[in-house]
Parts: structure tokens; C-alpha cells; sequence
């Protein structure tokens, strides 16, 4: 009798055989939340989803606090990644901010745990968005994909210039009355030339 073959789904959520447990656990929480938002998701759940036992899990983190935090950590590492290598990739400053924040929407757009919190659970998401929190967070974003500025910009403007794109860009990437589509790279060309260059590209004071 033949055996059964796996389908593509599940063979997309099979551990890799090089996967640490934290890979299989991180990849496993985002599916979770995903599918059943962060409040219902177990310890359990991400256990048989990474095809790991509780136990084990237990002696890596500890807990379900520090598997999504550790989890928040790496996902904003991984897109923050991405988007420094969408800029590395361009010639011209124009074009390496239009990369950012094209890959920042579209990270934004494709990940079906933020999707699914923002639409079922925004009370877990927007205090760490908005007022200070959301300052710390902003900061913290620019500081992330600053790096990426740094051939284009004087050194003592990388950090502000990278503080800047991250408000511009989460104000229109998650505002779903936002007239300008970041994903779309002629809409966000067009946001690039009118608003973003010209405020970062301006002389500084002179005391």
C-alpha cells in the first residue's frame, strides 16, 4: 500500500533539519497567532505546531511572556533586516527610500499575525504604537534601519533621518484611510519626491 504524501502546507510547517528549537518555536508562535490571535494561543498550541514537547519548550523560554517576546524580537529584527537590504540594493537615495518603504509595507501587508491582531486584537498591539510607547517603538525602529542611510547622509543626521522614515512610513503603511498605497512604488515615489526628500534633504539652521 503506498503511503500518503504530504501535502505543501504541511510540508511548509515541517521543522527543517537544521532548525534550532527557537527557529521551530518562533516560526510556530506566528503561525499560532496567525490563525487564533495572541490571547488564545497556548503554550500547548506552539508546542505541537513546532513539533516540539512542552517540556522542552519550557527549559528554552520559560513561558508563553518570553516565547512572544522573544518571537516580537526576532520578527522586528528579520523585517528591519529586510528593509536595509532593500536600500543596500539601490544607487540613489531616491531610490534606496522608496525600497524601505515599499519592503516595509509590503512585510507589513504579508504578515498574517500582524494582519490578524490588528484586525481581531488591536488592544494587544496599539499601546506599544501609539503616544510614548509609540515613541520608544519609532525610535527604536530608526535606529534599526538607519544603518542603511548612512552613504547617503551626514553621520550626525543618520539616526533623525532613520526616526523619520519609520513615522512616515507606519503612518501610511497601517492607516487604512491613507490615500497612498506604499506597496505600490509609482504612489510611493511620488510621496518620496514631495515630502520625505525635501525634509531630509534641507540645509541644517545656522546658529
Amino acid at each position: 500500500m503506498a503511503l500518503p504524501t504530504m501535502t505543501a502546507e504541511a510540508e511548509s510547517l515541517s521543522p527543517a533539519p537544521t532548525e534550532s528549537v527557537e527557529d521551530r518555536a518562533v516560526r510556530a508562535t506566528l503561525a499560532c497567532v496567525a490563525r487564533h490571535g495572541l490571547a488564545k494561543t497556548t503554550f500547548d498550541d506552539v508546542a505541537r505546531e513546532a513539533g516540539c514537547a512542552r517540556a522542552t519548550l519550557y527549559r528554552y523560554f520559560g513561558g508563553k511572556r518570553q516565547l512572544v517576546r522573544i518571537t516580537i524580537a526576532r520578527e522586528a529584527a528579520g523585517i528591519a533586516a529586510g528593509i536595509r537590504a532593500a536600500a543596500d540594493a539601490e544607487q540613489t537615495f531616491e531610490d534606496a527610500v522608496v525600497a524601505m518603504f515599499v519592503r516595509a509595507a509590503r512585510e507589513l501587508r504579508e504578515n498574517q499575525a500582524l494582519l490578524f491582531l490588528f484586525a481581531f486584537e488591536p488592544e494587544l498591539v496599539l499601546p506599544h504604537v501609539t503616544f510614548d510607547a509609540g515613541n520608544r517603538f519609532l525610535i527604536g525602529a530608526g535606529a534599526a534601519i538607519s544603518p542603511a542611510l548612512g552613504r547617503f547622509l551626514p553621520a550626525d543626521r543618520v539616526e533623525r533621518a532613520g526616526e523619520w522614515l519609520a513615522r512616515v512610513a507606519l503612518t501610511h503603511a497601517l492607516s487604512p484611510t491613507s490615500p497612498i498605497d506604499l506597496t505600490d512604488e509609482a504612489e510611493t515615489r511620488a510621496l518620496v519626491r514631495g515630502l520625505v526628500l525635501p525634509g531630509l534633504l534641507r540645509p541644517e539652521p545656522t546658529t
